[in-house]
């Protein structure tokens, strides 16, 4: 029974700007990928923050209304402007307007060789909706988003129904198809049948929870094993 990792549902490759890059190329760049992020890389293309469409409304909402454009009459020559959203009153940091300026960070880079729980846990610890996936080197070799666990949640049932029957019944458990069957619907499995005195439910039971797509199991077994039911 192999889990599918960060690695299997990943986008890849990753398309990654740098801190000097303008919102409009990034913009230009989520569109043109369908992504709803990117990257934003150093020199050793290793990530250094994330620029999200969510940054990009943000900054488009907070740039000044027109009429607020106009020249004041009263202004005296050589006062200094407020500048505008993101520009560093002290000149320091990225360019306004860029992606270095804009960028979420510190970022929070997760791995290929993750489990799916594994990188939801580090998601909602952090409080971030997609995570740069970094390899040996640390350079992003992909992304991982809220959006592509939820994959797992879609996996068709007759799917997991084969899954289940030849990898948890009869690979590991070794109960034959004329002992145990089972049937799975909306992600919800029911395995019905009889085991013998040495057969543990609950290790059946654990064993059909941790396939990749199982929202419920519900145990109806009959034998000399005891039965178990999950609501």
């Amino acid at each position: 029974m192999r889990h599918r990792t960060v690695r299997d549902l990943m986008t890849r490759p990753a398309v990654c700007v740098s801190p000097g890059t303008g919102l409009k190329e990034t913009a230009r760049l989520m569109a043109e990928h369908d992504i709803s992020a990117v990257p934003v890389v150093g020199q050793d293309e290793n990530p250094v923050g994330m620029v999200s469409e969510g940054d990009l409304m943000r900054a488009q909402a907070e740039l000044p209304e027109p009429a607020d454009l106009l020249p004041v009459r009263s202004e005296r020559p050589g006062r200094a402007r407020t500048g505008a959203p993101g520009e560093a009153a002290d000149g320091g940091g990225e360019r306004p307007g860029t992606a270095g300026a804009l960028m979420s960070s510190p970022v929070v880079p997760g791995r290929p060789e993750w489990s799916l729980v594994e990188a939801a846990r580090t998601m909602r610890g952090n409080g971030v909706k997609r995570l740069p996936v970094v390899g040996e080197t640390g350079k992003v070799i992909g992304v991982i988003s809220r959006a592509d666990l939820m994959a797992v949640f879609l996996r068709k049932d007759d799917a997991i129904a084969d899954e289940i029957a030849d990898d948890v019944l009869r690979g590991t458990l070794g109960l034959s198809a004329t002992q145990v069957s089972v049937t799975v619907s909306e992600g919800v499995v029911r395995v019905r049948g009889r085991i013998g005195a040495h057969d543990s439910p609950e290790l059946l039971e654990r064993l059909c929870r941790a396939v990749d797509g199982v929202v419920d199991v519900r145990l109806e077994l009959g034998g000399s094993g005891r039965a178990s039911a999950a609501a």
